[in-house]
């Protein structure tokens, strides 16, 4: 009886919900065709690839770590290990942080069209590619014909060499990241702050709260669950390189902090035929990015946040 009753209530609900059903078979055969049966590739770590042969019919590779070991045992891994860490390291500490300090502004404003204006202008560079923002960049900081270095002439400054010298180049990398992306990731936080209970804001105004005293009490509060799900993310992909922005922006003089793991992957790996040696160095990145997203959310877990799951 139990099992009769429980099929009818499984069957009930089909009839009412088959509709969404059907309509998650396209984004779930999307999911397994173009991102888990990949996933069958990684086996190219361990075997001596040959492109003629294919990765199935390839021999496994002996030792089995042989790529692993390889790419442990060069310097330009470890530098490329080190910058990666690096860069990604200053884009959160500095790049997490200001889009909600932007989207608080944002909210404070009286002005409903200037803030709309404000918003637009902000998170339009986010459409741009890196190879268009790398080519104004160059024009902008070239050393002699720049139009910073010109204008610092005059304000009798020498030339600096933006993207020559290796401090400055870290500078003008991550200068050039928060402004492509910082207005894009404050549109998320401006969501979540729309969802704050009015109430909230007004019960606060009678206790005499200032402007401050809201955003502190009532605003941040309200999307600390954003907040930590994002830093999450973020935490997860610490390892993750990307590959157009540091291959647009580097030159020769400056290898030693432009070379990333995507661009070492692509330099070594990619135009020197070592499809095995990519393999390894990209599931090395997602093992180390998993942990790290793991830890993450178990560390907000523990001060009592609800984490990705």
């Amino acid at each position: 009886m139990r099992q009769k009753r429980s099929t009818r209530k499984v069957l009930q609900y089909l009839k009412k919900t088959w509709t969404l059903y059907l309509m998650m078979v396209i984004p779930v055969t999307f999911a397994i065709v173009f991102r888990y049966l990949p996933m069958t590739n990684i086996s190219m770590a361990f075997k001596d690839y040959n492109m003629f042969k294919g990765v199935w019919d390839s021999p496994w590779s002996d030792p089995i770590f042989k790529w692993f070991q390889k790419a442990f045992n060069t310097k330009d891994f470890w530098y490329a290990l080190r910058n990666t860490i690096m860069l990604n390291g200053l884009d959160l500490i500095f790049g997490f942080p200001l889009p909600i300090i932007l989207s608080l502004l944002l909210n404070e404003l009286a002005y409903k069209r200037y803030k709309k204006f404000t918003q637009t202008i902000v998170y339009l560079p986010h459409f741009l590619s890196w190879i268009i923002i790398s080519g104004i960049a160059k024009q902008l900081l070239a050393p002699r014909t720049g139009v910073v270095n010109i204008f610092l002439g005059k304000m009798g400054v020498g030339s600096i060499d933006f993207l020559q010298t290796s401090g400055l180049y870290v500078a003008t990398y991550i200068a050039l990241g928060l402004w492509k992306e910082m207005g894009w990731n404050t549109i998320i936080y401006l969501a979540a702050i729309t969802g704050i209970n009015p109430e909230l804001y007004e019960a606060a105004e009678v206790d005499g709260a200032s402007r401050l005293r809201k955003i502190w009490h009532v605003t941040l509060p309200g999307i600390r669950s954003t907040i930590v799900v994002l830093l999450i993310m973020n935490m997860g992909r610490i390892l993750g390189s990307e590959f157009d922005r540091p291959f647009a922006l580097q030159n020769d003089l400056v290898m030693n902090v432009a070379d990333v793991l995507g661009t070492y992957v692509y330099r070594v790996g990619i135009r020197g035929f070592q499809f095995s040696l990519t393999a390894a160095v990209g599931l090395f990145q997602s093992v180390v990015c998993v942990i790290f997203l793991f830890a993450a959310n178990s560390i907000a877990k523990r001060f009592g946040e609800r984490g990705i799951w």
